[in-house]
């Protein structure tokens, strides 16, 4: 279904208007006009790289630096008026010439629900629609598979029955307008929506909310980074958020937790590919299925396909690793006035993610190990190609 465009376009000012209007939001936008989100005036730096920072931070001009230990072996820098990307890339600069080739620094990036206005989540705004035909039950003791979806948070005026997830009480929302401006809050319902894309197509996921985004789908990487450590034992993550970095770097904060968190440990993270339509630009941290790092083959990158071709709108790239249905899906969304079902039709690689999830949830059920599904999954998506790229139907 097309969307008028309209009405996209008035979706995506109000979305950059908002962005605008926050006074600690920074952006450098590059000649494709896909801008990377920051927090001004912070830096993450490894912690043995410290010193040298905060001596280039002093050639700039920045005598007081603030520090605080983000996450073991990382830190925060933080300074007013620090110009970030400038410092970051000197910073950059002084471990080359010392021979550390590494990514030692980074902004703290800001990451969205993969929304429709910069980066990629949902592809433009919801539409109401009708209920539809029964649904899988919940997960039956024993043989369910622990999921985590790390998004906004659950909205309970809603369809989406309460044995389809657990939450804890600070992982809840209740408002639709938080900005007060008459209109429905872009990423309402994100959350809500992608546990029931995983429940209309799996009985056996067993499925835990963990709220980072907010109702306009905004977390920084520091924030997504904390929330990793609220995990208990999912086996599955599902990220349908993520952004751009500077110079295309893979950010740095997010590279060091998900180290921490895949290394050595039977799990995956899914991870949505974007929608911004581009296929020569890393969208983080799916892009991560691409790198040369030990726990790359733990990641999974999901771009969007409508039924018979990649969707225009999905990004993709040599990191991407599977396509999955990611246009006009129905699920569970929250009641309101305007979605007076409490059922929405909404598009975006955000929602063709939690189908692979679904699929990766029933294979880890019959194996017992989520290698092993990965496996049988990406087999499956062999057989099929959207765009180049293997896919799920």
């Amino acid at each position: 279904m097309a969307m008028p465009q309209d009405r996209l376009h008035r979706w995506q000012d109000r979305r950059a208007r908002r962005m605008a209007g926050l006074p600690w939001l920074g952006q450098e936008t590059r000649a494709d006009r896909k801008p990377v989100w920051y927090t001004r005036n912070e830096l993450l730096v490894l912690s043995d790289h410290r010193a040298s920072a905060e001596r280039v931070l002093g050639t700039l001009g920045h005598k007081g630096v603030a520090e605080s230990e983000l996450v073991p072996g990382l830190v925060r820098l933080s300074a007013d008026g620090l110009d970030v990307p400038a410092a970051a890339r000197r910073v950059r600069e002084a471990a080359a010439r010392d021979g550390d080739t590494r990514t030692v620094v980074s902004p703290n990036h800001v990451f969205v629900s993969t929304t429709p206005f910069e980066h990629g989540g949902p592809f433009g705004p919801p539409v109401p629609a009708p209920k539809p035909g029964e649904r899988p039950g919940p997960a039956r003791p024993g043989r369910a598979v622990s999921v985590a979806v790390i998004d906004t948070g659950v909205w309970r005026n809603s369809p989406l029955p309460a044995h389809a997830y657990t939450a804890a009480p600070t992982d809840y929302e209740v408002d639709t307008d938080v900005d007060d401006d008459g209109v429905i809050d872009g990423d309402v319902g994100h959350a809500n929506f992608i546990i029931g894309v995983i429940g209309a197509r799996t009985g056996k996921a067993d499925v835990r909310a963990l709220r980072v985004l907010d109702t306009f789908g905004l977390c920084t990487e520091a924030d997504l980074i904390t929330s990793f450590a609220r995990l208990r034992d999912e086996k599955l993550i599902n990220l349908s958020l993520g952004g751009y970095t500077l110079d295309d770097q893979p950010p740095l904060a997010l590279a060091t937790a998900l180290s921490a968190l895949l290394t050595g440990r039977d799990r995956l993270v899914v991870a949505a590919a974007g929608n911004d339509g581009l296929r020569d630009r890393p969208f983080w941290p799916a892009a991560f299925a691409g790198t040369d790092v030990p726990w790359a083959g733990q990641v999974v990158a999901v771009a969007a396909h409508d039924g018979s071709e990649l969707c225009d709108w999905s990004n993709a790239g040599p990191w991407v690793s599977v396509t999955a249905p990611g246009a006009d899906i129905t699920s569970t969304f929250v009641k309101h006035d305007q979605f007076p079902s409490g059922w929405a039709l909404w598009s975006g690689t955000s929602f063709a993610t939690p189908h692979v999830v679904a699929l990766l949830a029933e294979q880890t059920a019959r194996s017992g190990s989520t290698e092993v599904a990965l496996k049988s999954v990406l087999n499956t998506a062999a057989a099929r190609s959207f765009g180049g790229y293997p896919g799920l139907s």
